[in-house]
């Protein structure tokens, strides 16, 4: 997880937000009450789960002494610990299993899973090892092939999946063997193999429903990730670039559609000024191969920054491209001196023919109403389309979307910001240099027009 900025970011007086109309409640009861067809009123020909970020604390309890709850509290005292966790502490497992009866239980029709990293909780390097982490990413596949046994899962490692954290290296190692056992029964040969060395691969994806292959490519974006001592001065670290290019490529000569999945995001934090959660230059190398690449590419899907944000990668001409999505973590920890922090989160995707994006369906768990009552009401949080009154999630609707959240006062603004903290507290509002690091960060993902979106902004406020 990056740390927060939130500066601009303030708890306004007054009450909270109405009452939901009569057409979300609908969509609510039909979302917890769906035929196994899916909850779609729209014609998908398929779907599929996103999960982030579940970040296991082995060690949380409940007891007495506040300051040892978790061990992801790093010593401070739990907020108001309950069987579902806290929003101090990194995930207890009762909160992970919750999140996956949940899907299972929803019945929904899906074609696979992604699973984009970070298994392990956010505790001192001392208090872990790489058998440790080894063991937590073994524990969270399985408990996922235990809910899911015969659905097919393409997941991701993220930069808390090793040890010491963030410090991915650019070769065959403990972590990456260990890890491609895990996940031999979803993945190829050819997979597991490029995965050993690098902690990347790619697999196509055949559907019965589609002509069209589908590829996934895994990518291990920890490897640009700027904690990351490993690949400092390394150009291309464990070839990654080069053989992406290689892959898309190929995906656009065999008119295949691509997915790209990673844990940590290109693009700009959307909390923290002028900041990339990847090394600058990465992002830059990255953002020009998407672009290249873009015709061949039907979404991008990324977890970390435990929120739920969305991007839209232009062209050089400004032209929509591509459509990225940053998902909301299952855990809800957050740092002492962070203001808002999110509620547990899952997403299922919905797709057409052509693998192009039709919608998400945002669920989360209100997790102090969940402690209350002792038990986990997941529920429907937003769908997409309705939320914003786009048509679908490909890039040119994404961008109209972008634009209605720029205008001064946007109601739907308001409404972005509060599924970015998954309902945390309705009462915490984004304005000025906050809301400006947002809508800059959507809609502009090189240094270039990143730099003049912020200029501009400056201006006029």
């Amino acid at each position: 997880m990056e740390r927060l900025g939130g500066r601009a970011a303030r708890s306004a007086p007054g009450p909270a937000l109405p009452p939901a109309p009569p057409l979300l409640l609908l969509l609510l009861c039909s979302a917890l009450e769906a035929a196994p067809a899916g909850p779609q009123p729209r014609s998908a020909v398929g779907q599929f789960w996103h999960v982030s970020d579940l970040h296991l604390d082995p060690t949380y309890h409940i007891t007495p002494d506040r300051t040892k709850v978790c061990s992801s509290s790093k010593g401070a005292n739990a907020s108001n610990p309950g069987p579902f966790g806290d929003f101090l502490c990194d995930s207890p497992y009762q909160l992970i299993l919750s999140a996956f009866a949940f899907m299972k239980d929803s019945k929904q029709q899906v074609s696979f899973m992604i699973w984009t990293g970070d298994s392990p909780p956010h505790v001192p390097v001392k208090e872990l090892s790489t058998k440790l982490v080894i063991s937590i990413i073994g524990n969270m596949s399985s408990t996922i092939r235990n809910f899911f046994p015969d659905l097919q899962v393409f997941p991701a490692l993220g930069n808390h999946d090793y040890w010491p954290q963030d410090q991915l290296p650019v070769t065959t190692s403990e972590v990456y063997n260990a890890v491609a056992d895990f996940w031999k029964p979803w993945l190829t040969d050819e997979a597991i193999n490029t995965f050993r060395k690098g902690g990347f691969y790619t697999q196509l994806f055949e559907s019965s429903d589609s002509s069209q292959p589908l590829r996934i490519i895994s990518l291990n974006t920890n490897l640009y990730y700027s904690p990351n001592s490993v690949t400092v001065n390394i150009s291309d670290p464990a070839n990654q670039f080069a053989w992406l290019e290689g892959i898309l490529e190929t995906s656009s000569q065999q008119k295949e559609k691509v997915y790209i999945i990673g844990h940590v995001p290109i693009g700009y934090l959307p909390y923290a000024r002028n900041t990339t959660a990847i090394r600058e230059h990465y992002n830059e190398r990255l953002v020009k191969i998407f672009r290249k690449y873009s015709s061949v590419i039907a979404g991008q899907f990324f977890g970390h920054t435990h929120r739920d944000s969305i991007m839209v990668l232009l062209d050089e001409e400004e032209k929509p491209v591509n459509s990225l999505f940053v998902a909301p973590a299952v855990t809800p920890v957050k740092n002492v001196w962070q203001m808002e922090s999110n509620n547990p989160g899952v997403r299922l995707y919905q797709y057409d023919l052509d693998y192009s994006l039709l919608d998400l369906w945002q669920f989360y768990l209100d997790l102090r109403d969940a402690n209350k009552k002792n038990e986990s009401n997941w529920k429907l949080e937003y769908v997409l389309t309705k939320a914003y009154g786009i048509e679908d999630l490909k890039p040119e609707s994404l961008y109209e979307m972008a634009k209605q959240l720029s205008v001064p006062h946007s109601t739907l603004f308001e409404q972005y910001y509060s599924n970015f903290i998954v309902s945390y507290d309705k009462t915490i509002v984004c304005e000025e240099g906050c809301k400006t690091c947002q809508i800059c960060a959507i809609q502009y993902l090189d240094y270039s027009s990143y730099t003049d979106c912020i200029n501009r902004e400056a201006t006029w406020s």
